[in-house]
């Protein structure tokens, strides 16, 4: 009431730092000129933010608070956290988010709703989910990546149709920009910034964060040998891609140059890296699917996966994405690491199976997600852009 918005600024901000769909959108929307700021969360945020030429301000600082409350477009990604929480109401509000879920999220999960203060309080958990949904009503814009993936962001959010549009994602839009070529050469300018030989046949193994509880993938020392055995074998090396605080429970217990951690103070988004890769490994990531863009063979090992379904669940069948043969151990990952290294029959098939997993839940393949997305916030937020913006979203 007491601090009118801007009719142009943009505030910027982003979970996993400086990068992620939001990094998209800026540049996108910088080469129109809308005055904006990201809104760091860091210093190393902001020291990212000025190698890329971006003005930044601490997001839970004054000038941040500002910012934010002067913003005509507010743009996040993981939550509004991502800026200045206390700000956003009142501004036309852009949820990116990071990624096509396969776990439910939001109002679909019911780790969303959990509480350890009365967690058996049916009352409780109601409360919740009505200050969820009324936090997600100030979403104007969460792009989908397909109608599939649209209907879960629905539900997930509690949001109307037109709140959702199938314009695909800009964080995935580097997987299908320009040529491949060109694509497998800036992943390997990234990797090789990171101090890693891009020449190498590279297997990314990206786990997902177990919330604090103990992570049942990691391997014993009898599994790691076996696997470090075969990496030897194939001369193929094993990128460590897992969360901040379970990145040591991936260290082998001995000395090896095959195995590489590949954590975010390496490579801020590894989104872009997947070009140049082998394979990917996972068991419930997004990851998977942004895989599917390339398309690169995936190996699922999710140990488990009945445990995780009934405290997370899923979207659909798990086997819809993972396939029938989802390994449940390091030993079965191990042997089916071991075929496709070797077998080039192996590794069409698995291509295969992620090109018919991108047909499924990527509408968009031409690297235009964002501009898609900056035509419908010009068009919902009212705001003068490019000559563009008079075109189709479509």
């Amino acid at each position: 009431m007491l601090i009118p918005r801007t009719a142009n600024e943009w505030v910027f901000g982003c979970g996993a730092g400086v990068g992620d769909g939001a990094l998209a959108l800026w540049q996108r929307v910088a080469a129109d000129d809308h005055p904006a700021v990201w809104l760091s969360g860091s210093a190393r945020e902001a020291a990212d933010a000025a190698a890329l030429g971006i003005p930044s301000v601490p997001k839970t600082s004054l000038r941040g608070f500002w910012r934010t409350a002067r913003a005509r477009v507010v743009v996040v990604t993981h939550g509004f956290g991502d800026v200045n929480r206390y700000a956003v109401s009142g501004a036309f509000v852009v949820q990116l988010w990071h990624g096509i879920p396969l776990k439910r999220i939001g109002l679909d999960s019911a780790e969303t709703l959990r509480t350890s203060v009365l967690p058996g309080s049916v009352l409780l958990r109601r409360l919740i989910a009505t200050m969820y949904r009324g936090a997600a009503r100030r979403i104007d814009v969460l792009p989908a990546a397909s109608a599939l993936v649209r209907g879960r962001l629905e539900s997930a959010f509690g949001l109307p149709d037109a709140r959702v549009p199938v314009t695909g994602e800009p964080r995935v839009d580097v997987l299908s920009s320009g040529t491949p070529q060109a694509r497998r050469e800036h992943a390997r300018a990234i990797l090789e910034r990171a101090g890693i030989d891009a020449d190498a046949r590279l297997v990314l193994y990206a786990p997902t964060w177990r919330d604090g509880e103990p992570d049942p993938a990691v391997p014993t020392p009898a599994q790691w040998r076996a696997l470090i055995d075969l990496l030897e074998a194939q001369d193929a090396v094993l990128l460590i891609r897992s969360h901040p605080l379970g990145a040591g429970e991936y260290d082998p217990p001995f000395a090896t140059d095959r195995v590489r951690p590949l954590g975010s103070a390496l490579v801020r988004d590894a989104t872009a890296v997947l070009p140049v890769l082998t394979a990917l490994i996972t068991d419930y990531s997004s990851m998977a699917f942004d895989a599917a863009l390339v398309p690169l063979p995936v190996l699922f090992l999710a140990p488990d996966i009945e445990a995780y379904a009934d405290r997370r669940g899923f979207y659909g069948r798990y086997q819809d994405v993972a396939g029938a043969d989802p390994a449940s151990s390091w030993d079965e990952a191990t042997v089916q690491l071991d075929g496709l290294l070797a077998d080039p029959a192996i590794r069409a098939e698995r291509i295969a199976r992620s090109e018919e997993l991108s047909r499924r839940v990527h509408a968009y393949r031409d690297g235009r997600n964002t501009l898609r997305v900056y035509r419908a916030i010009l068009k919902g937020a009212r705001l003068r852009g490019s000559a563009e913006q008079g075109e189709s979203v479509a």
